[in-house]
């Protein structure tokens, strides 16, 4: 699925450290898809963090007709260097999160 973010992040190099490790195709594609997840709800986060309650409503409406020009340009009008902030807490997550994977390999 493409996201309005998906030109923002990369998480390729999450996923081959994860298929590294000694799983099942099924329990790989679990963790893959918690980790879209997560990384989904770490830029949500980020973004309603920085935002009025009306305006909340209003991107989340915009998410909901997922109209990705729409929801960049009240990003850019209401969240001053939005970009900046989604890189870094995908940015964040992924290293804790390749960090977690590394972690695991080891034992």
């Amino acid at each position: 699925m493409k996201t309005f973010y998906s030109h923002l992040i990369e998480i390729e190099s999450v996923n081959v450290e994860l298929y590294k490790l000694d799983l099942s195709k099924e329990q790989a594609l679990h963790l893959a898809g918690l980790i879209d997840s997560s990384l989904h709800h770490t830029i949500l986060d980020t973004i309603l963090s920085k935002l009025s309650s009306s305006d909340k409503r209003v991107f989340l409406n915009h998410l909901k007709e997922d109209d990705h020009d729409k929801i960049w340009r009240f990003l850019n009008e209401k969240v001053d260097k939005i970009e900046v902030e989604i890189k870094k807490a995908a940015k964040d997550l992924k290293d804790q999160l390749q960090k977690d994977l590394m972690e695991a390999k080891r034992k």
